[in-house]
């Protein structure tokens, strides 16, 4: 199967669908890659550098899309591109189904098959594929980075000679994967980070990355079964706005990151917030794309407020980074379709069926919902009531199979004393006693001592070993050879154990 390699269209996408990297797994995938010329050139990957990874150059775009079997690409295929595309094709690539029901329309008159790669659910098994959660990584890292440059101050705390530094105060608004993302990377940096989200479930982790979880008194959950938000009542609306507004007068840096999929994106930061901004305060509106987070902001362009807050409705894509991690989605996702040897469209799939939006001719969207954690089925989740024992109970059958196990050990000494030298019978009530006095030392010993402790239990092994050995004699069927033989063996395995695992704690403290 042939895999082409478009050159994108749109201006402002730095993007390919391919890097020489994936182009190396596609080909070990078995299929035979062709890209267009200069398709790489915005995210600095040169075409000698495709060829040389296994890929054939094609000048052409009307030959590349009329020869492939499948293509992979980053943004919306434009009408000239849906022209040039031809019946079966399959398309991998963002669509915005939700947003764009008449590509929808022209992409079926065409009979293509088309992956929409910004509908993938988000499911375990799926999360290899999901190209949200690794541009959502991406923005997040540099909504702090590029946030810090416009602010022109240090985002952590410094004490010098000339003067004491303030931390930088760091809003992050929704803490999905762009949001954490943006968390871990303002707290590395030493800044102060606080973190709002309508998801409770959130707040472990929110704190977990450093940052201080801020609620509004409404108990109102935003979770949803798809994993993202939901929009919220009017009075948890009002107390959000509230917060936000006495927040906007105290941080530096907002990062706003929420977006409902299949809806413009919920205005958080109104006007009145701006305006009680510090100047030389900067909001990062990573949702610019879908109108943004902020009332004043400005799909693709940074500017100043009149009173000094510069608002930032574009990021650096970082094109090379976020196209070596698309592609590795695009590459988990054939992995999943069979590969080239066995390349299937599984409308059953849970992934496939939700994500291929157009199938041969028809429209498959909307697609039935599927949670992200499955509630189990009422039958499965009952559980039967089991009667504890009382600890009278409990006692009583402790009592009786100790009266067991004493009275068998005593028909066993009985018997062996018979048989048995003298000599014998005084080491072996010495061994017998040994045993029990270290047996109730070392369990009572806490487990965090046990590795240190195992030094001391080798070095009592040792002894074991020595005098089994002073023990032993030539002859084989002597009882007291027999037991020797026996001591020296499990001396011997607990002496190895404990160097074995002492050697793996150790290991544990090694970077």
């Amino acid at each position: 199967m042939k895999v082409g390699i478009p050159k994108e269209k749109d201006s402002h996408e730095l993007r390919v669908g391919a890097t020489p990297k994936t182009v190396e797994r596609l080909i070990k995938q078995g299929f035979d890659v062709f890209i267009q010329n200069n398709a790489g050139k915005n995210a600095n990957y040169s075409d000698k550098e495709y060829s040389n990874s296994g890929a054939t150059i094609i000048e052409s775009e009307k030959e590349l899309y009329q020869t492939s079997d499948i293509i992979l690409k980053v943004s919306a295929p434009t009408e000239q591109e849906i022209e040039m595309m031809h019946e079966g094709l399959v398309v991998l690539s963002y669509l915005w189904p939700a947003q764009n029901p008449e590509l929808l329309e022209k992409l079926a008159a065409k009979k293509v098959n088309a992956i929409a790669m910004d509908a993938i659910p988000r499911i375990s098994r799926a999360q290899k594929m999901d190209v949200l959660s690794s541009m959502a990584n991406i923005a997040g890292y540099r909504a702090v980075i590029e946030g810090a440059n416009y602010f022109g101050r240090f985002l952590n705390g410094q004490i010098t000679a000339a003067g004491k530094v303030n931390p930088a105060k760091v809003l992050v608004i929704g803490a999905g994967v762009a949001g954490l993302a943006s968390i871990g990377t303002a707290n590395s940096l030493g800044a102060i980070v606080r973190a709002f989200d309508t998801r409770g479930e959130v707040a472990e982790q929110i704190e977990s990355m450093g940052a201080q979880f801020l609620t509004v008194d409404i108990e109102e959950d935003g979770a949803t079964e798809s994993g993202y938000s939901k929009v919220m009542s009017k009075e948890f609306i009002e107390a959000e706005m509230a917060l936000f507004k006495k927040q906007a007068a105290e941080v530096d840096i907002i990062i706003t990151t929420a977006l409902i999929p299949g809806r413009p994106a919920p205005k958080l930061i109104l006007k009145d917030h701006v305006d009680v901004m510090k100047a030389g305060s900067v909001i990062v509106d990573l949702a610019a794309s879908a109108g943004g987070n902020c009332e004043l902001t400005k799909k693709d362009e940074v500017y100043t407020t009149d009173n000094g807050v510069i608002i930032l409705g574009k990021l650096d894509q970082l094109p090379a980074q976020a196209s070596q991690l698309y592609g590795n989605n695009l590459c988990h996702l054939l992995d999943d379709m069979g590969k080239a040897e066995n390349f299937k469209i599984d409308m059953e799939d849970d992934v496939i069926s939700r994500a291929m939006v157009t199938y041969n001719g028809k429209i498959n969207w909307p697609p039935k919902p599927l949670p992200v954690s499955p509630q189990k089925k009422e039958e499965e989740t009952k559980v039967e009531k089991k009667v504890l024992p009382t600890p009278e109970q409990i006692s009583k059958k402790k009592a009786i199979s100790t009266g067991i196990s004493l009275a068998v050990i005593g028909v066993f000494l009985f018997f062996l004393g018979k048989v048995a030298p003298a000599d014998f019978m005084g080491h072996f009530t010495v061994f017998v006693l040994s045993v029990f006095i270290g047996w109730q030392v070392i369990w009572n010993v806490s487990h965090s001592l046990h590795t240190p402790l195992m030094a001391v239990t080798n070095a009592i092994s040792g002894i074991i070993i020595v005098g089994g050995l002073l023990q032993t004699q030539s002859n084989l069927s002597d009882p007291m050879t027999v037991i020797a033989g026996i001591a020296i063996l499990v001396a011997s395995i607990n002496i190895v154990g404990g160097f074995f695992v002492t050697h793996r704690m150790l290991k544990m403290f090694k970077k």
